[in-house]
């Protein structure tokens, strides 16, 4: 970029920022809650993902975005933006949503197809929480039964990391899993979908990494020349080059295998975050990958699997990829930021995600809390949000920690979900057709009404608003705007005002656009 262009273009970002009213959104997902952005401390796209997706992509509430091909760092001082980079800001209308649609028609216009569809329609159970690093036969078919046993529809089964032998290789651990061919078939029978967790990297001193190295498959330090260590939050290991088509090629075919032996239906994809490859001065077959490449590259080999899930992206909006959201503390703050990191997913084009597990995935939180010492509001509040957006998964098992009374409530809510089955499908079709989000920020289906700071409630399509309580309270302000509404117990109200309403735990309120 000439001296000149850079000026003009950091001249332009200026005037395009300095509108006295104008918002901006974007970038990161795990940034979703902080946003629209006011004062962002230094936040580098290259090294940092907020434990979430990422794009280069910023949204402003006046119609402008702005895009760039390569990371950058950035902060924001009073909701100016400072990118570290010229950046020249487009304006293509003169709301969130058309910003929104002008950037995804150019940069990640969406193809037509869909992730495996029984992710949306059906609740998913992750066997995470439960048995963390104790992945085993007979706990996982002892969690499934309790699924079913405890009314809760069949779906989607994730079998969460440590079932393999190591990392690079891809079978069953022996010593825990005495049959997992039979365990799979019975999963099937009782309905499910079973998808395995794998991740990039690869145990040294296994022929696996012997093999991978004296093909050329593994990333390699850019000093020595020899395989890099990458460190990563399960310790040190090699880690595949998958910017070489040869060595992605040899890792599905791998995962294929896995398949065609096991009967698993699809993978869960992590550890594909960028600091993962920030550890290491990396040479890599494609010589000017940077960390975000990597991710891009890990990214790509979902593409092959309709069941798949990320937790961290790049640039892969538009795709048909599964995206959940980052690991939550069990926490009520954690509850508060499910909704607008859902809708930031959106807007950077993640349109199929899921809010994390149901009460949080942070594992740790579950480990000092005894039975009957759980906040159980919290769980089933946690549920409520899940229940109205594309996808909603278990994890901690509801019957192992809740009254029956509040079991009650969360079986209700996955019912809930398979009853707005229907209406969700249309519109994952819509997005894959259209890119319009599935879950949408207030300001981006209203757009100049005061709601770009609601957060605690989001539109499912254009015809229902959903506003769960996200905190300990019974009650809420509801912020309906102009129509006709009618709630989820039957009742119409007028729209255009805000509304003070009563929720027993037991309610998750919701509003159908009537007129």
């Amino acid at each position: 970029m000439s001296r000149l262009t850079a000026i003009v273009s950091a001249l332009l970002l200026s005037l395009a920022c300095s509108a006295q009213d104008e918002l901006w959104w974007g970038v990161s997902v795990g940034l979703g809650h902080e946003q629209p952005f006011t004062n962002q401390p230094l936040f580098d796209l290259n090294t940092e993902d907020a434990n979430n997706q990422l794009a280069p992509l910023f949204l402003s509430s006046e119609g402008y975005y702005i895009w760039s091909n390569v990371p950058f760092n950035f902060t924001t001082k009073d909701g100016h933006l400072r990118p570290s980079i010229p950046l020249a800001p487009v304006r293509v209308g003169h709301c969130l949503r058309d910003a929104y649609l002008g950037a995804q028609a150019r940069f990640f216009p969406f193809n037509g197809q869909l992730p495996d569809t029984l992710l949306f329609v059906r609740p998913q159970y992750n066997t995470w929480i439960e048995l963390m690093y104790d992945q085993n036969q007979a706990d996982i078919l002892r969690y499934a039964r309790a699924v079913i046993d405890n009314g809760f529809p069949a779906g989607v089964l994730m079998i969460d990391d440590n079932w393999q032998r190591y990392y690079g290789d891809f079978h069953f651990k022996a010593e825990r899993f005495p049959d997992p061919k039979a365990m799979i078939r019975e999963l099937h029978r009782l309905g499910f979908k079973v998808m395995v967790w794998v991740c990039p990297f690869v145990s040294p001193d296994t022929p696996e990494y012997r093999d991978l190295a004296a093909s050329g498959y593994l990333l390699k330090d850019r000093d020595t020349n020899t395989v890099a260590v990458l460190n990563w939050w399960n310790g040190q290991s090699a880690c595949y080059d998958l910017t070489n088509p040869k060595a992605a090629e040899h890792f599905v075919s791998r995962l294929r295998q896995a398949q065609a032996e096991y009967g698993i239906d699809g993978f869960k994809f992590d550890a594909g975050d960028n600091s993962c490859y920030a550890s290491a001065k990396l040479r890599a077959f494609d010589t000017t990958a940077t960390n975000v490449d990597h991710t891009a590259s890990w990214a790509k080999i979902g593409l092959q699997f309709p069941l798949n899930e990320y937790r961290a992206c790049w640039k892969m909006g538009g795709q048909p990829l599964v995206q959940r959201l980052g690991d939550k503390d069990y926490s009520w703050e954690a509850v508060q930021q499910l909704i607008p990191q859902m809708c930031v997913a959106g807007l950077l084009g993640y349109a199929y995600a899921c809010p994390d597990m149901i009460g949080g995935g942070q594992y740790t939180a579950f480990l000092y809390i005894r039975p009957g010492e759980f906040d159980e509001a919290l769980i089933v509040r946690s549920a409520q949000v899940h229940a109205l957006m594309p996808m909603m998964q278990f994890s901690v098992a509801p019957w192992r920690i809740l009254s029956p009374e509040n079991l009650a409530i969360v079986q209700r809510m996955a019912k809930l979900h398979t009853e707005f089955a229907p209406y969700i499908m249309r519109y994952a079709h819509k997005a894959a057709e259209t890119g319009e989000p599935i879950v949408r920020l207030m300001e981006y289906q209203f757009p100049h009404q005061g709601l770009a700071e609601v957060k605690d409630q989001f539109m499912l399509g254009d015809r229902y608003l959903v506003a769960p309580v996200v905190d300990d309270r019974l009650e809420r302000d509801v912020i309906l705007p102009a129509g006709t509404w009618r709630d989820d117990q039957g009742k119409k109200y007028k729209g255009g005002k805000t509304y003070h309403i009563e929720v027993p735990l037991e309610r998750l309120p919701y509003f159908e656009l009537i007129k």
